[in-house]
């Protein structure tokens, strides 16, 4: 099964099952390169395999494949909401206390 560049995949093993990810780059027949990215749904840009994947209907526009333009395609999709993702609250850094 080959998966193209741009859709977005269910992740169904691992820790991260259950979560969508984005295919950025097919390596072979067995791997492609992903990521979530970790901005919108907590999975960092790695090599999985396609059988830990149900590739959806949806597929994303994107060029060269960086974090920030998927974060783009993906907030000018509509899809953040239409998927129900919900997107994680990072901390902001403690202020250093004053002595």
């Amino acid at each position: 099964m080959m998966l193209e560049k741009g859709r977005i995949c269910l992740k169904i093993a691992g820790r991260e099952a259950g979560k969508y990810c984005v295919v950025v780059e097919p390596q072979n027949t067995s791997f492609v390169l992903i990521t979530g990215p970790k901005t919108i749904t907590r999975i960092k840009r790695r090599k999985c395999n396609v059988l830990h994947l149900e590739p959806t209907e949806h597929k994303l526009d994107i060029g060269s494949g960086t974090d920030l333009e998927i974060e783009n395609a993906w907030k000018n999709s509509g899809l953040i909401e239409k998927l129900n993702i919900k997107l994680p609250r990072f901390r902001e850094p403690k202020e250093e206390s004053k002595k």
